[in-house]
């Protein structure tokens, strides 16, 4: 309803009133009525009785020169999680922000900005995430701009366990100073557990960004709009959901435990799409937090402060620390603190330092210092525990409340004869039926996900525990009646105890919904094959799925299948497409760019 229709009638204003404010504003310009409804709104908030300071209506256009943009550059959904808070904070302190994913942001847009704040995550060995590529090959290139008037932040998030620590955001920095923006805070770059220095550094960087604004005359009022809502159950709120399911679906001769587990949502209300991963909060093996206390001479009853509270220190190792895998800051304080020879040596070599923490275990680590610690030494040595992600394996669409995984059971022999199993995974497999409730959460990946036109074909290659989010895709197209045609490539070790949803995959090749599926089990011949060899094998017809705008999904490991998988589509546009090994490259990068090739791979 405009102001001219109003009445005493149907408003809360007498005739005298209105006629007084119609008055007022007949001259003011759209900008300044937006300031303006802004100021009431702050009134209206104002308890009854309480001063108001007089505010001042600047005399050009009160609306803020500045905006703060915040762009996230995330694969799996934590610097989303991060620009997302940034944003809410930003809005809470009444700052003009906007919220952009980087694949829906135009490099050329940045000669505009004046305060940037990207939050950015590493893939693999320091590439940039999906969605991010676009924007770091523009920054690289001779069309990005002068940027002398931009002020700018970047907060990374990596995990120091990889060589490429935090690499994104390290090269987003570089480029930025480099066509000369001006740094507003030093660039963080976060391990795994950042939440904590995470938050300070955005309260840090907001209050710049707010003094940059008000020193320039651009300070805003009131927020002119409430915050946007956030998900009920997040990663620090999950939900408890109760464990309805845990199967073992790998066979008796197989030396590999892999098992289907679901979960009740109930009324949670949670909603998530195939392709999103479903975020574990577990709890580790209290034999194993007691060999560790028992190790370096503790006993367990020890109070530590967790969070601001109180707790055993044997209850912190369950529910609070890391107390399975190692990570290269903690090997080079345990070498400190031990004065151990070994340990010593591998701190002076970063890649051997890396390899190490990558297979040992944190109680064959000070198994190896052989040292004696106080609490405090213990608990400085320590890392907070993170929540695990597995891709889900079903589609709302047909198991409504539930949510299903296919989860490997990490199990190896320790060279000194010990077995060793993954937290996570041995906690869902083996631990979780007696706790009978898990809390979880939904992350939501936007860079894996089907085509919205349900006519286009896809090529899902997933061996292993990477079969998970395809079996999500499938029940979704057969939900939605897609008409795209499936084409699946699965490998395992063996076929007679490895073929994971073997009745599901058959059953979808003979109703028609999955149209073609190759497989490769490794141990069935002398001759190792995997996925990557069935690729090459049908290398025209899977160019003739591209050729025709399929897109195409890799889930499973990163170290070895993925870069396999990678060099196999590189040959295949060579050979079929007629292409140079420089555009088979720059083809393979196309598709990425497009969403036409999707990776979720760990």
């Amino acid at each position: 309803m405009l102001l001219k229709d109003l009445s005493g009638l149907t408003s809360p204003l007498n005739d005298q009133q209105i006629g007084q404010l119609q008055q007022a504003v007949a001259e003011l310009s759209p900008q300044q009525l937006a300031w303006i409804s802004g100021y009431f709104w702050g009134l209206s908030q104002t308890p009854a009785g309480e001063a108001v300071a007089p505010k001042t209506m600047p005399q050009t256009s009160a609306a803020p020169n500045h905006t703060l943009t915040i762009l996230y550059a995330s694969q799996t959904g934590n610097a989303k999680g991060v620009a997302e808070a940034l944003h809410q904070e930003a809005e809470a302190a009444g700052i003009p922000a906007k919220l952009v994913a980087t694949d829906n942001y135009k490099g050329k847009q940045l000669g505009k900005e004046t305060h940037l704040v990207i939050v950015a995550s590493t893939n693999g060995e320091g590439e940039p995430p999906d969605n991010a590529i676009e924007l770091h090959e523009f920054l690289q290139s001779k069309k990005a701009p002068k940027l002398d008037h931009l002020h700018y932040a970047v907060l990374s998030l990596g995990d120091s366990s990889y060589e490429y620590f935090c690499q994104t955001g390290k090269d987003f920095d570089a480029f930025l100073q480099k066509l000369g923006a001006q740094p507003m805070v030093a660039r963080l770059d976060c391990d795994v557990d950042y939440e904590a220095i995470a938050s300070a550094w955005r309260e840090q960087t907001l209050a710049e960004v707010k003094q940059q604004f008000q020193a320039s005359g651009d300070a805003q009022v009131v927020p002119l709009h409430q915050a946007t809502s956030h998900a009920k159950y997040t990663k620090q709120s999950p939900y408890t959901a109760e464990l309805l399911t845990c199967q073992r679906i790998t066979g008796r001769g197989s030396d590999k435990a892999v098992y289907h587990i679901e979960f009740d949502l109930d009324e949670s209300g949670i909603q998530y799409q195939p392709g999103d991963a479903l975020g574990v909060w577990y709890q580790n093996d209290p034999v194993l937090a007691d060999a560790i206390l028992a190790q370096v001479g503790l006993s367990g009853d020890e109070s530590v402060a967790v969070d601001g509270s109180a707790v055993s220190l044997r209850d912190a190792l369950i529910t609070d620390y890391e107390i399975t895998a190692s990570n290269p800051q903690q090997i080079t304080a345990l070498a400190a603190l031990s004065e151990s020879d070994t340990l010593t040596a591998l701190t002076e070599d970063k890649a051997a330092l890396r390899e190490f923490a990558n297979r040992t275990q944190l109680i064959d680590a000070l198994t190896l210092a052989d040292v004696t610690l106080n609490v405090e030494q213990f608990q400085s040595i320590l890392r907070r525990l993170t929540p695990r992600l597995y891709s889900i394996a079903s589609s709302q669409a047909e198991v409504e409340d539930e949510v299903h995984l296919t989860v490997g059971l990490v199990e190896y022999q320790h060279e000194s004869g010990a077995s060793r199993q993954g937290g996570a995974s041995s906690f869902l497999a083996h631990r979780a039926a007696q706790a009978e409730t898990v809390k979880v959460f939904v992350e939501h990946n936007d860079n894996f996900k089907l085509p919205d036109n349900d006519a286009t074909p896809i090529i899902m290659i997933g061996p292993g525990t990477g079969i998970a989010p395809f079996r999500a895709f499938l029940q979704e197209r057969e939900q939605r009646e897609a008409q795209g045609d499936n084409w699946l490539f699965f490998g395992d070790r063996t076929f007679t105890d490895d073929f994971l949803y073997q009745v599901e995959w058959q059953q979808y090749l003979k109703s028609g919904l999955l149209t073609r599926m190759d497989v490769a089990f490794s141990r069935d011949q002398a001759e190792k094959v995997y996925v990557q060899h069935r690729l090459r094998e049908r290398a025209e017809a899977v160019w003739q799925w591209l050729s025709n705008g399929a897109y195409l999904y890799v889930c499973g490991d990163a170290n070895q299948m993925a870069k396999d998988v990678h060099e196999a589509l590189i040959e295949i546009a060579q050979t079929q497409g007629q292409q140079s090994r420089e555009q088979a490259e720059a083809f393979i990068n196309e598709l990425r760019k497009d969403k036409r090739y999707q990776r979720d791979v760990y």
